[in-house]
């Protein structure tokens, strides 16, 4: 069944899909405009590569000069083409895909976008392999700063090999930023397999308390929403097969640094700089933590290690350590607990 729907996969995004115009459903693509940084990056983005683009947001990384990225899925480039900007000369962004069709399209214009965006040589490279066995592709352990995925992961049939590829790869205080469909319950088995299903990105939906389980299961017990939006079936078909199911759009990031699998409170506070170039007024952690520049917000232990372990260090002042523990932190907002301790 496994090798089954990697060819289905195959065969509706190299052979079926020529456009995103051929989607049946919203699910793979995004309703809200992008950010304005993005949309700024995207005018150096070639037609055809967006014409033939199929995610369902924006996971694109900020305070990321220099980082190598690894796109899981990266189709015909867009979103690799959007991370050459953001990583800049000296960063390196890996493009990984099974497709063949759609790798050729992203190599096609590679050229193109290098002298667009002044390059003297390309820092991209686009491999093909498999999200589930990223030696496919001859990626090392903890050799990638971020991984992103933008509406693929629900595509594989072995999430929990993806996951545990991702925190291989990963180096320590590296994230994992990624945009994809969710469920509020499992999926049926035939669902999972039809054709159609899989290909919109719905038969494959995670279900957030399995996807909870996952990142617990290798070793990360807390991540964090950024935004969620609940999906609409148009399609008359698809809504008589699946209407009875609640999907959803959402993006999500995960840090591989030191977690609890609550959030607790040591008497943590955080100051932002205002110095990530974006965001000089404030920084969004996820979709309940807004650090307004040199406003001092208390914080549990896990965000205390999710500022003060990763890239984002420099741009924050963390006061306080872990001597002294004063109980679970009211983290959480209200209503919001179906993918980790912080959402």
């Amino acid at each position: 069944m496994t090798q089954q729907i990697l060819d289905d996969v195959q065969d509706y995004y190299g052979k079926v899909l020529e456009t995103k115009d051929d989607l049946k459903t919203s699910a793979c693509c995004p309703l809200e405009a992008p950010p304005a940084r993005v949309q700024k990056l995207l005018k150096n983005v070639h037609d055809v590569v967006q014409e033939k683009f199929y995610g369902c947001g924006s996971p694109l990384p900020v305070a990321a000069e220099g980082c190598t990225v690894l796109d899981l899925g990266c189709g015909t480039g867009r979103d690799a083409f959007l991370l050459s900007q953001i990583v800049g000369e000296r960063g390196h962004v890996i493009g990984l895909d099974m497709t063949d069709e759609q790798l050729s399209v992203a190599n096609q214009y590679l050229g193109w976008h290098m002298d667009k965006f002044g390059y003297k040589k390309p820092n991209i490279e686009f491999k093909k392999g498999f999200i589930e066995d990223l030696n496919t592709a001859g990626i090392a352990d903890n050799s990638v700063d971020i991984v992103i995925s933008n509406c693929v992961i629900n595509l594989s049939p072995k999430k929990e090999a993806v996951f545990k590829e991702i925190a291989r790869v990963l180096k320590t205080g590296g994230e994992l930023y990624f945009s994809d469909v969710f469920s509020g319950r499992r999926i049926p088995q035939a669902l999972q397999t039809d054709k159609v299903l899989l290909g919109e990105c719905l038969g494959g939906a995670m279900y957030t308390e399995d996807f909870r389980r996952m990142m617990t299961d290798i070793g990360i017990p807390d991540t964090r929403t950024l935004s969620k939006r609940q999906l609409t079936l148009d399609d008359p078909a698809i809504q008589r097969q699946a209407g009875m199911i609640d999907f959803y759009s959402m993006t999500v990031r995960a840090f591989k640094v030191d977690l609890e699998d609550i959030c607790e409170d040591y008497g943590h506070v955080a100051y932002y700089k205002g110095t990530i170039n974006e965001y000089p007024h404030s920084f969004v952690l996820d979709d309940h933590h807004e650090f307004k520049t040199g406003q001092p917000v208390p914080i549990c232990g896990n965000t205390a290690n999710m500022l003060g372990q990763t890239r984002f260090a420099k741009h924050f002042r963390i006061e306080g350590d872990f001597s002294m523990h004063y109980g679970v932190f009211d983290c959480a907002p209200e209503g919001m607990s179906d993918t980790g301790a912080c959402c």
